[in-house]
């Protein structure tokens, strides 16, 4: 006596494979931002006027500590007296210092600086936000933290219309950036360099 299988139909599995190939054209048709959309390295780390840096000393607490540049470029180090920083990198004061302390005060001393602030460097942002003008820069900073750091949007801000003007020697760009969408992990962040003027326009209504 023979038994006669049923198979199931294969229509769930064609149907399974048809959503597949959809939304992987969907995805592979998504467009891209207009924008930058990767984080940029300072290509000068040199410290200027008015910049924030902290200098550890291992072992010696007493001797770290957080250092704003002067506007002459130095500061006032323990031991040492002044130390010129101004147009020097982080790498460059670390062995000024190192070599100092060395030289009769510490034996082997380990140094370390870290730039927590470039004042000396800023972001414009004006338009509708709260407060408009000049921010320092900090590494890594995104657009969405410049305006929050400006008070936030006004009332009658064009939230996903936002520019930001760039300009490198010659060249100058401008971006149009969804700063609301960003916020609500819509799009994808956009990192500021130094000099970047961010302007907030005006909805209609």
């Amino acid at each position: 006596m023979f038994m006669i299988r049923h198979l199931p139909p294969p229509w769930p599995r064609t149907l399974g494979a048809a959503l597949a190939a959809v939304l992987a054209v969907a995805c592979s048709s998504a467009p891209e931002p207009e924008y930058p959309t990767h984080e940029v390295h300072l290509e000068d780390t040199s410290l200027g006027p008015g910049d924030l840096f902290e200098v550890r000393v291992y072992g010696q607490e007493s001797m770290s500590g957080t250092y704003n540049v002067s506007s002459e470029g130095s500061i006032s180090f323990p031991l040492i007296g002044l130390v010129s920083v101004a147009d020097r990198t982080p790498r460059q004061i670390e062995e000024e210092i190192q070599r100092r302390l060395a030289d009769g005060y510490l034996v082997n001393p380990q140094v370390s600086v870290l730039v927590k602030e470039y004042r000396s460097r800023s972001v414009s942002v004006f338009g509708q936000v709260q407060k408009a003008g000049k921010l320092p820069y900090t590494y890594g900073m995104t657009i969405v933290e410049a305006i929050s750091q400006a008070g936030g949007f006004a009332a009658m801000a064009k939230k996903n219309s936002v520019t930001v003007t760039r300009v490198n020697g010659d060249k100058k760009q401008q971006y149009t950036v969804p700063v609301e969408e960003i916020g609500n992990g819509e799009a994808p962040n956009f990192y500021l360099r130094p000099g970047d003027i961010i302007f907030v326009p005006e909805r209609i209504f």
